[in-house]
């Protein structure tokens, strides 16, 4: 009996040997080693990059500014057409401290492209009047229906072929998770 509590507890000090207490709540900056884009990622894919300032816990620095970093792509969501922006959320799944790559749970950072209703709107309602007015001038009231419905046809075309809203997440991008 005393030989298996002996030993449980040198196997609870060899795993938490080198391990990093980082508090929940407490934030990790990073610096992106990549662009990455939702509208060529895929969800489960990682990335690199640096932290951007010392990790200090307790006055004590654990990883300086530089360290390396990993982190994983939770999901990219590629842009619609003419709806649907396109999303990107990233997690931080390591930091290397002490020349190890310490494994850490962190929150979700979210982008998310601007939304398409305003501009295709514009678009589409734009192409309306203008048809419109092209048709009541060249047939009357039956013309201004007819341009009316092929000016709309005409927005929604220009605003599908100008589409996509993706999101962007530029190299060097500074990014804050949160230790949960």
């Amino acid at each position: 009996m005393r030989m298996r509590r002996l030993a449980a507890i040198l196997l609870c000090a060899v795993l938490t040997a080198g391990a990093v207490g980082l508090p929940a709540g407490k934030l990790v900056r990073v610096l992106l080693g990549q662009t990455i884009s939702s509208g060529t990622a895929r969800s489960g894919s990682a990335w690199e990059g640096t932290l951007a300032s010392d990790l200090v816990e307790n006055g004590k620095v654990l990883a300086r500014k530089g360290a390396p970093v990993r982190g994983r792509i939770v999901e990219a969501k590629e842009s619609g057409r003419l709806s649907s922006p396109g999303v990107l959320k990233l997690q931080l799944t390591s930091i290397q401290i002490n020349g190890r790559q310490t494994p850490v749970h962190t929150g979700t950072v979210v982008r998310s492209g601007s939304s398409h209703k305003r501009r295709d709107s514009t678009a589409i309602g734009g192409g309306a009047a203008a048809g419109a007015i092209i048709g009541a001038l060249a047939g009357g009231g039956k013309g201004a229906a007819i341009g009316a419905g092929a000016g709309a046809a005409a927005g929604t075309a220009g605003a599908a072929a100008r589409g996509k809203k993706d999101v962007r997440i530029p190299v060097e991008t500074v990014l804050t998770f949160t230790i949960r």
